[in-house]
């Protein structure tokens, strides 16, 4: 497949490149400074500057791909709506240029449901968010807003706490958090961005992924 990622660069997004140029997929990597790419030379990928957070400057790197997948998240607390931005943009180039495939990384912590066990839902998250996290929890639900929202074929990832460590086997589950799955290393977010993309069952649903 011809692919466009986002976020590329970011600490998700090389494991998705490198994965995805692994599986042969071509690869289109947005990224601002091009000599951050790993790998930085590989037949399958081309490098194009951008800024994910315009739309028009993102369109032709989206033109004739088959699907965009990004992994955008905030580098600094100054980048408080960058999820939501990214989300807005992405929706904005694929609509003006039509590709409808787009998987999108959030994250479970915004979210609380009956996959959550009984301190998480009741204490955990509520106290995580109201103490450290609510702008960065508010740009996801933003995010996921304006995506569920597109008429795209989307596809929500959604991880607990992300580590470095190796790749191991992990649960999901469809429309619904991961009952006692607190982490999840990025390299197996990754394989699970690109199981979602393959999988026609993932298309507008979110999919909760955790060990």
């Amino acid at each position: 497949m011809r692919l466009t990622v986002l976020g590329a660069t970011g600490r998700t997004g090389r494991h998705l490149v490198r994965q995805a140029l692994d599986a042969g997929h071509h690869v289109t990597a947005v990224v601002r400074d091009p000599a951050r790419l790993d790998p930085a030379d590989h037949p399958l990928l081309e490098a194009v500057t951008a800024d994910p957070l315009d739309p028009a400057a993102l369109a032709p790197a989206v033109d004739g791909r088959d699907a965009v997948l990004s992994a955008l998240g905030p580098n600094n607390r100054a980048d408080g709506t960058v999820c939501a931005d990214g989300a807005r943009s992405a929706v904005k180039a694929m609509r003006a240029v039509g590709v409808g495939r787009l998987v999108v990384v959030s994250a479970s912590g915004p979210f609380i449901d009956d996959g959550d066990g009984p301190f998480t839902r009741v204490v955990f998250k509520p106290l995580l968010r109201r103490l450290f996290l609510d702008t960065p929890f508010t740009d996801l639900e933003n995010a996921e807003r304006e995506i569920r929202a597109s008429g795209l074929d989307w596809t929500l990832v959604r991880p607990p706490r992300l580590t470095e460590g190796k790749p191991r086997p992990y649960r999901t589950v469809l429309d619904r958090n991961v009952r006692g799955g607190t982490t999840l290393s990025r390299a197996d977010l990754a394989t699970a961005v690109l199981n979602a993309l393959a999988d026609p069952a993932t298309v507008h649903h979110h999919v909760s992924v955790g060990y």
